[in-house]
């Protein structure tokens, strides 16, 4: 007997009606467009929305060629990028760097970042702690940035 089954029962296949929480497949997932962005399209994988994840937020993205973001910060998470294909020029608190597969990118909180992409697109894992949600109290459009 296998934990309380029968070998029968056992060799059955377990079929799944409901769709996964832990087991993420990104052509299965809808995508947005997020704002502040052109030509930007987002696949969130892990988020409260996703999945009840609480302190982590996890988005396939992918831009074309000369699009990206303006200068933006985030007042109270952290982002980081994990490039898998192409390059960018990204705009890191004021310092350019040109940056392609295989590298990542880091940006603190209230840390202002843009980039523009030189390669005909870019695709990229974006991690955000906590979630970000798409929430536009969690962005800063302008240098000014609030006191801590």
């Amino acid at each position: 007997m296998v934990a309380g089954l029968n070998r029968a029962a056992a060799k059955q296949e377990i079929i799944v009606t409901e769709k996964p929480k832990y087991h993420i497949i990104p052509s299965e997932m809808p995508s947005y467009s997020p704002a502040n962005h052109t030509g930007t399209k987002n696949t969130r994988l892990i988020g409260p929305r996703v999945n009840g994840a609480k302190y982590l937020e996890i988005a396939l993205g992918e831009i074309e060629r000369h699009e990206g973001s303006p200068a933006h910060a985030h007042p109270d998470l952290e982002q980081a990028v994990y490039i898998l294909e192409g390059e960018a020029m990204a705009n890191i608190d004021g310092v350019p760097h040109h940056v392609k597969a295989g590298e990542m990118m880091y940006f603190p909180a209230k840390v202002f970042h843009d980039i523009k992409i030189l390669s005909e697109k870019i695709k990229m894992l974006v991690i955000y702690s906590p979630p970000y949600d798409e929430d536009p109290s969690k962005v800063i459009k302008t240098q000014e940035v609030p006191a801590a």
